[in-house]
């Protein structure tokens, strides 16, 4: 770390990163099904759902790979992050974190509950140990530093499903100071029984096929997931000759507090993020070649988003929502959407919206529908808004 801070604002690069999704394990597989346009939503398997209203969710598959296999003794949120950390490690042996930024929202919420019923229960003692130890929110990021051989303080973001891109903006933001030199950020969470209940009981999830931005949408699905990504000063990552994946040029939050779980209709928070995003990088909306919406498909987020899209954007800039494929990850929506924008980057094309029928008439978008499209990506916009009106968004740039 510099004794003092620069004085001028450095550039951040990000020279390596890993994800978990229900479309795979790795970026590799990840970018196959982005291309592809996989529904990777399925019938819940991992709890009973036979009394709520939503029974499917985006969910992580099997680990395959031997070297991938994990203790289960670990919840699968920890199981996640180190396969998360261990890709991007791989791809940059040469990054070393001074400090790791992590957004979740709820952590080993699912051990949290078998150790409270148990608990009452009497039962399973032996059990409830390692469910009380693996529990807390920073239990993920511990096991994932030490399966690198990284040892560096941590930071633990949870502020809604802002949280993931409150994680990578704020590492930038520490990187861009000069207050850091190497931050790894990003985000996770696991499927849990009780946030999946309480989303269906305020009738925020769909029985039906997630159709974000659709005139017929009817609500989210939630997934899971973990992302990381490692972000470092420019002139560093280049001094030890560091393959350079993107860039990190902008980053925008605002609050609207208009409603513990709904947006304010006018869309304030979302432009206002957007707005200072852009600002934060000194680019025009003229300069955006894609945004990553957040685009959970309820009636009230897409109304607020796609309005403060329109207005700054009008339809000039293809727009998706990469949650058609894997649901809503929560706090580690922003991480895992801040990956697929730099793949978009990387691979020059636009991910698309699936099961996209039909155009809400309220504004004017240009979809990216059902389909990959091949595009000159330069410039992405990347968007995360939660409850309570914690709106974020990111620009990342191609190098």
């Amino acid at each position: 770390m510099p004794d003092s801070p620069p004085t001028l604002p450095l550039r951040v690069a990000i020279t390596a990163l890993g994800v978990v999704s229900p479309l795979g394990w790795g970026a590799a597989a990840n970018d196959a099904g982005l291309r592809a346009g996989r529904d990777a939503v399925t019938a819940v398997t991992a709890f009973e759902v036979s009394r709520t209203r939503c029974k499917t969710a985006g969910q992580v598959g099997k680990m395959t790979n031997d070297e991938c296999r994990m203790s289960k003794r670990l919840h699968p949120a920890s199981r996640m992050m180190m396969a998360a950390a261990r890709e991007a490690r791989a791809q940059d042996a040469g990054f070393v974190p001074e400090l790791a930024v992590i957004g979740t929202t709820s952590g080993g919420m699912s051990f949290g509950e078998q150790f409270f019923r148990t608990q009452v229960a009497k039962t399973r003692p032996r059990e409830r140990a390692a469910w009380l130890a693996n529990y807390p929110p920073q239990k993920a990021v511990l096991d994932a530093l030490e399966a690198c051989g990284w040892a560096c303080p941590s930071q633990i973001i949870a502020n809604a499903c802002a949280s993931g891109t409150n994680a990578v903006g704020h590492a930038f933001q520490l990187v861009r100071a000069g207050l850091q030199r190497r931050v790894l950020c990003g985000g996770y969470d696991a499927l849990s029984e009780m946030v999946f209940v309480g989303f269906d009981a305020l009738q925020a999830s769909t029985s039906e096929k997630i159709r974000p931005f659709d005139k017929s949408r009817t609500g989210l699905v939630l997934g899971e997931g973990a992302a990381v990504l490692a972000l470092e000063e420019m002139e560093s990552a280049r001094t030890r000759g560091a393959t350079i994946l993107a860039e990190v040029t902008g980053y925008g939050i605002s609050t609207d507090n208009h409603h513990l779980t709904q947006p304010n209709p006018s869309g304030i928070g979302p432009r206002q993020a957007m707005e200072r995003a852009l600002a934060d990088a000194r680019r025009a909306p003229g300069a955006v070649d894609y945004i990553n919406a957040h685009g959970t498909a309820t009636a009230f987020n897409d109304a607020t988003e796609g309005t403060a899209i329109a207005q700054i954007f009008g339809d000039r800039v293809p727009v998706s929502s990469t949650k058609s494929m894997m649901g809503h990850a929560l706090g580690a929506a922003g991480a895992i959407e801040a990956v697929f924008s730099v793949l978009a980057l990387r691979g020059q094309f636009l991910p698309p919206n699936i099961n996209y029928a039909a155009a809400d008439p309220a504004w004017a978008l240009d979809i990216v529908a059902n389909t990959a499209r091949a595009a000159r990506v330069r410039c992405v916009v990347s968007n995360s808004f939660g409850f309570g009106g914690t709106n974020a968004s990111l620009v990342l740039e191609g190098v």
